[in-house]
Order: C-alpha cells, then sequence, then structure tokens
C-alpha cells in the first residue's frame, strides 16, 4: 500500500478513518491516492500506522489512554487536534476539524461494521452536515451519500442500488430502474427503496422533492 497521497489541492475530499470494520487494502489505496489529507480518529491511530499510511491529522479526546505525541516524531509532520467535547462523537468532530478548514467534502472508512450504533449516527450524520459538507461514506460492499433534489449518473446494468430515506422523502421519481418509482413516498422503518438494480447500461435518474434521501451503491 502506498504509505502516502499524492495530491495536494484541498478542493479534493480529504479522507477520514474512523475506528469501524477495516476495509481491504485495495479500497483504501486507491482513496490514499488522491485524498489530499488523510484524517485519523484517536481510537485507530495504531491500526492505521501498522498498515504503513502516512497520517497529516490526528484527531479525538485521546481518553483511552496514550498520548498522542509519541506518534509525533515516527508521522512527522503531523497536526495533533485534542477534541474533548463529549456533546460530540470524534467522527463529527472530524467534519467540523474539515468546515473550519473550508475543505469541501470527505470520503469517510472504517465507519460502518462492528457496533450497529456506531454506523447508524455516522450514515445519519450525512444528513446533518449536508449544507456544509459533501460526505460520502464506504466500505467493501457499499458506497453512500446523499442525494441532490435532481441526480444523474451512468451506471452498467445490474448494479445495485438502494435508496434510503432519512425520516420520510416524498415526490420521488426515477428512471432506469427495475423498480422504478413515480412520485412515490418512501419512509424509514416502513418503506425503502432497498435491494433496487440498474435496468441497463446508461444514465440514472433519481428526482425528488421533499426530505432526505440516501443513494447507497452496493456490491454483494
Amino acid at each position: 500500500m502506498s504509505s502516502h497521497h499524492i495530491v495536494r489541492d484541498d478542493q479534493e475530499p480529504a479522507l477520514i478513518i474512523a475506528n469501524g470494520a477495516a476495509c481491504s487494502e485495495e479500497l483504501l489505496g486507491q482513496l490514499l491516492e488522491w485524498s489530499p489529507l488523510v484524517v485519523v480518529l484517536d481510537s485507530a491511530i495504531e491500526r492505521v500506522i501498522k498498515l504503513g499510511i502516512k497520517v497529516d491529522v490526528l484527531l479525538g479526546d485521546f481518553d483511552r489512554g496514550f498520548d498522542p505525541h509519541e506518534f509525533v516524531k515516527s508521522q512527522h509532520p503531523i497536526e495533533i487536534v485534542h477534541t474533548p467535547d463529549q456533546e460530540k462523537t470524534d467522527l463529527e468532530k472530524a467534519f467540523d476539524y474539515l468546515i473550519e478548514r473550508k475543505i469541501p467534502a470527505a470520503n469517510v472508512v472504517w465507519a460502518t461494521g462492528k457496533r450497529a450504533d456506531h454506523t447508524i449516527t455516522n450514515l445519519t450524520n450525512i444528513i446533518r452536515y449536508r449544507n456544509k459538507l459533501q460526505i460520502v461514506i464506504l466500505d467493501d460492499h457499499s458506497k453512500v451519500f446523499m442525494l441532490p433534489r435532481n441526480f444523474q449518473k451512468w451506471y452498467p446494468a445490474k448494479t445495485n442500488i438502494s435508496l434510503i430515506p432519512i425520516g420520510i422523502a416524498s415526490g420521488i421519481t426515477s428512471k432506469n430502474l427495475v423498480y422504478e418509482l413515480a412520485n412515490d413516498t418512501l419512509t424509514i422503518g416502513y418503506r425503502t427503496g432497498s435491494s433496487n438494480e440498474v435496468k441497463e447500461d446508461g444514465i440514472v435518474t433519481v428526482n425528488h422533492t421533499d426530505g432526505d434521501l440516501l443513494l447507497m451503491e452496493c456490491i454483494d
């Protein structure tokens, strides 16, 4: 795996490494190659260093009994960001840090798996930060991001796509999906657009008029 990244442009998405289930080295390497900034949450730093990854920012409340400054020499230059606020998760604090730096987008890995409460919170934070930061959460099976009101993207046929509302999303209309939506409403806990599929190679269109809607590109 590349020990560092080659892009130095704050307009590219930063990479945040949380502390959930690890993704493949292939996915991690692809993201590292194009990330101008690598932010690691304190609980994951030892796992990350074992993979030979160069860390730019180590962030967290450092309440796990280790001295973050022990990594200064091996990871030089590295920024240590102490965020003691217990009202937010460390991932939320990482989002706040990027917003303060005026970085517009973030890819997030190791944010799913392990504890279900952490996974749900991390995914719904995409909505919470929608007006401040473009967030994509990735693992080996899914790529999750928030849909704008009008969305278009080219996909190969049979790509698995799920449309998951956060709360209620209405006025949803799609084109080029096997199970089309026509001015439909999806409600979390009652009806979602899980396990849909791209009908044929080409542009998929999803429009919605109200509410918040996540798209999940899924790989079995």
